[in-house]
Parts: structure tokens; sequence; C-alpha cells
């Protein structure tokens, strides 16, 4: 019931007790006890803590939604993600299939909400961002994020910045290395990486790209990223080499550096996630997708990212189902990492 604006709830001896009297539980609600269709959807089935809450101290993991899409080019959509990353995830039971890891057994996890966002200034959003991403490393959370496009992953790396440069494993169909969109547009979701290495976020030697493909414009962001260290990773020297090879030349270039992850939908092929605003033929399967981000256990991970859900571009909700599914591959090994660093 609602008492002068207060939830409250009655037990056995009548006294009400307040909402923030009830301990945080930081367990899913399982769905063999409440089912999955039912309550307000949360990133699977987690407390949704904000970050002024008492008990945000004992947040391990904060999975955070951005939804936002300004810095698309072409077809948007993508801030309707988090929304329908969340109300999917309660499918997402606790238990890895593949390694036994309950990445909710071992580090505390919440919800965090929505960060603040303003679709209508970029310049003022990538600052609300970045203030969110701030206030989470200032209390030692790690962050998984559900975006959004891909422009996201800048403020995010601006909030979680560290004394030296980050390393980066990222896994997409584009290198996000354009230079400007339109004959000035610095910030958009083709641009993030440029602009973070030249912010000295990322320390490109330590950045790799995997899968790499599709038509170009002209090759510029491929030619500035080689010139400048990043190993670009083609889809065609994946199948060529092997999967198993590629990622263990990802491991040995990041090495034990704090390593961030970002993961675009689109590195999967549209057959499998349709729904994400620049589709490219000749991609991941989803299996393919969930052994790279197994791969990446025992890194030195600090946090990461699944961008470029566009729900609009495929209402029946699989590309959102595949993304979340990802998020959960991520989290169990962000997990792993933040309990060995504990």
């Amino acid at each position: 019931m609602i008492t002068d604006g207060v939830m409250t709830q009655h037990i056995s001896s009548e006294k009400k007790v307040t909402m923030s009297d009830t301990p945080i539980s930081f367990e899913p609600v399982s769905g063999a006890v409440s089912p999955r269709f039912a309550g307000v959807p949360t990133f699977m089935r987690l407390p949704n803590i904000a970050l002024n809450h008492p008990d945000i101290a004992k947040v391990d993991i904060g999975l955070v939604g951005v939804p936002w899409d300004a810095g698309t080019t072409n077809r948007p959509g993508a801030r309707h993600g988090p929304r329908q990353l969340r109300d999917l995830s309660t499918m997402i039971r606790a238990v890895h299939p593949h390694t036994g890891v309950n990445p909710f057994k071992l580090v505390n996890c919440a919800d965090l909400g929505d960060c603040p966002v303003n679709p209508a200034d970029i310049q003022d959003c990538l600052t609300r961002i970045t203030n969110f991403y701030s206030e989470m490393h200032s209390k030692n959370i790690v962050p998984l994020t559900g975006g959004g496009d891909h422009l996201v992953s800048l403020p995010i790396l601006r909030g979680i910045k560290r004394k030296d440069p980050l390393s980066m494993i990222h896994i997409d169909a584009h290198t996000d290395l354009f230079d400007e969109y339109f004959g000035g547009s610095k910030f958009t979701h083709g641009t993030p990486f440029r602009r973070a290495i030249e912010e000295g976020l990322l320390d490109p030697t330590r950045v790799v790209q995997i899968g790499i493909r599709g038509t170009m414009y002209d090759g510029e962001d491929i030619e500035w990223g080689r010139q400048n260290g990043v190993h670009i990773i083609t889809i065609d020297e994946v199948y060529e080499t092997g999967l198993d090879a590629i990622m263990q030349k990802a491991r040995d270039i990041v090495g034990d550096s704090p390593t961030y992850v970002s993961f675009d939908i689109d590195a999967i092929d549209p057959a499998y996630a349709p729904g994400t605003g620049t589709p490219e033929i000749g991609g991941f399967t989803s299996y393919e997708a969930q052994r790279i981000v197994r791969k990446l256990a025992g890194l030195n991970l600090i946090g990461a990212d699944l961008v470029e859900v566009s729900p609009p571009f495929d209402p029946t909700g699989g590309t959102g189902w595949v993304g979340v599914s990802i998020m959960f591959e991520l989290l169990c090994v962000l997990a792993t990492a933040t309990e060995k660093s504990a």
C-alpha cells in the first residue's frame, strides 16, 4: 500500500515497514519463484539501486542503460535499446551453461537504472554521461552498459579514465575511427574511438578491433588506425586464421593491462541480429559471438558495453535477445575479473 507517498508492506505484527528498511538482495529474482513476465523489468531481474542509495557501496558491478542515439548518422532507434534489453533479460538465468559461472554469487550486481541523457544536445549529453560514469568510478563500481549508439562509449571511457590509457578489445563490423561526418561533425557513432585515442583515453597499440567488414567510404579510418598502432582484424582474417588464434592474439596484445570491452551488435551477422542501424552481411554467428566473449576470461577487464540494438528494425525482439545474451556473457567474464581484483 502507499501512505504519504511511501510504499509500505504489512507483516504479521501489522508493523509497517518502508522499502528502505528491507535488506537489499543482490540475487536475481528466480523465474521459479516469480514468473518471468511479472514485475517491473530490470536487467536480469536484479535490484534497481540508484547511485545515491545507502547500499550503493555494496555494488561491485553496475548494469546501466544509456538510451541515446543522437550520434547516429543514418538509421536511428538505438535509444530504445536499453528498455528492450531489460525486458528480454528476464529470460536470463543465473548460471552459465558452459563455464558454470554464476556471476551473482561472485560479486554484487545491480541495475543502476538509465544514465541521464539529453536527446537534443550532443555535447551536453556527453557531459551528463561522463559525470554519471565518473561517479560510478569514484564508488569503484565496474560498469556494464546497454546502449544506445556507439558514441556512448566515448563518455563512458572519459568517466572511467585512469592515470594511464586503457587497452580495449572492440568487436564490431566498423572501426569507428572516422575523423568527421558531414564536413565537420566530430562526434558521431562512427568517431568515438578516434576521439578516445586523441584524448589519451586509449592506448592505440593495445586496441584490438575484431570482425571489421563491409563496404567503405574511402578506407581513411583503417589507414589512420593502423598508422597509429591499432590492431584491425577483418572478418576475413578471423575466418582464414581461426577464431581461437585470433582471440589468443588479442589476449597477447592487451596482456594484463586494464582492458575495456566494447561489443557492437552489428558484429553479428544480420541473419541473427537484424535490428541495428548499420547491418553488414558476412558477420559472426551468435554462437561465435559467445565464444569470442568467453575467450576474454582471465583478462584484467574493467568495464564493457553492448551497443547499437535498435528495436524498430526488429519488432520480434530477436536482436535484443541476442544482445542481452551477449551482455550475460560479458557479465560472467567481468564478474570473474572483478572478484579476482577484489
